[in-house]
């Protein structure tokens, strides 16, 4: 049992598995977006989401999570511009309506559908502004933030997600997950203020555009790389917790971070200023509500509940109502 327990973290951690469930950004870097994000805000807003910062940060890998337990959550990640064509700009619809008229709307959920649903999740945000209801802002807050770094990672807008179609299998966690956990404390996280996004539409497109022209970038330098170092000096082991697990040495992990000439953190830094802009954006839309009055609310229980429920479902794959002897 623990030499399985053994196998599954070192797939975890390489990132082999061949489905697009699996991937994001780390917890690690959703959560830093997050918390900078805050920082990012005017002064109008700052107060109230420094108060909550914690839980703002914490709740950033929801949506992961909740892939595991919720059958349309995965599509909401990414999306495949490769599978419409070699111009896939010049033949996706940017309106969802104009683009299940065209496709679908099971082709585009197959393919991905992140774009359109950053723009569900500011309407959804802007409405919570409206109804100065805390545990909704500060659910959607945290949410959209995952949603919009997502659209920031090259990985998320091909089919080949995780080098599987050119042997590079476990490139989207190294990217994602293994550079910034190395490299994020030397980055530079003055990214300036938020600013008001005339349409949260267009700008998650143009988002996934410009990560869609580094995917090429992303794939072909390490394949470049792995020819030239050595097998023995790409991986390492080490040591989490009780387990030891393999992972892409700190010497290839630098090698590719060079070459990639700091793509990682451009990417990293281009979401937290996209966040706030985003929450920014919503609260303008909202009428620009007096969140000094939130400043004294707490999360509500009735959140706390169903962020336990949650977590529960996520862990058991059953609802906690189902726990013999559970009570509220």
């Amino acid at each position: 049992m623990k030499t399985k327990t053994h196998v599954l973290v070192l797939l975890l951690l390489i990132g082999v598995f061949s489905t697009h469930q699996l991937y994001s950004w780390g917890f690690f870097a959703h959560k830093r977006i997050n918390r900078m994000a805050v920082f990012t805000l005017p002064p109008e807003m700052i107060t109230f989401y420094k108060k909550h910062i914690e839980y703002i940060t914490d709740h950033a890998t929801d949506p992961d999570s909740r892939r595991n337990v919720v059958a349309e959550e995965a599509a909401r990640h990414y999306i495949d511009c490769d599978h419409y064509g070699a111009h896939p700009f010049d033949s996706i619809p940017t309106f969802w309506k104009a683009a299940v008229s065209k496709y679908s709307e099971d082709t585009l959920k197959a393919y991905g559908i992140v774009p359109w649903h950053i723009e569900v999740m500011m309407y959804r945000l802007t409405d919570a502004f409206k109804q100065g209801n805390i545990d909704r802002i500060l659910k959607l807050s945290s949410e959209i933030g995952h949603y919009i770094g997502d659209s920031h990672v090259p990985l998320h807008t091909t089919e080949n997600y995780n080098g599987q179609l050119t042997g590079q299998r476990g490139i989207h966690g190294f990217w994602e997950s293994r550079i910034p956990e190395l490299k994020a404390e030397s980055y530079d996280y003055f990214v300036g203020r938020a600013e008001y996004i005339d349409n949260p539409l267009k700008k998650a497109w143009e988002t996934v555009k410009v990560s869609f022209s580094e995917k090429d970038s992303v794939l072909l330098l390490e394949a470049d790389l792995s020819k030239k170092i050595l097998s023995d000096k790409k991986y390492s082991f080490e040591s989490r917790g009780s387990t030891t697990i393999k992972v892409y040495s700190e010497e290839y992990t630098t090698a590719y971070d060079n070459l990639l000439n700091g793509m990682v953190e451009r990417r990293m830094m281009a979401s937290i200023i996209t966040v706030g802009s985003m929450w920014y954006t919503a609260w303008v839309n909202a009428g620009q509500p007096n969140l000094d009055r939130l400043e004294t609310k707490e999360v509500s229980d009735s959140l706390r509940k169903a962020n336990e429920a949650e977590e529960y479902l996520w862990k058991h794959g059953k609802p906690l109502e189902s726990v013999k002897g559970h009570t509220d």
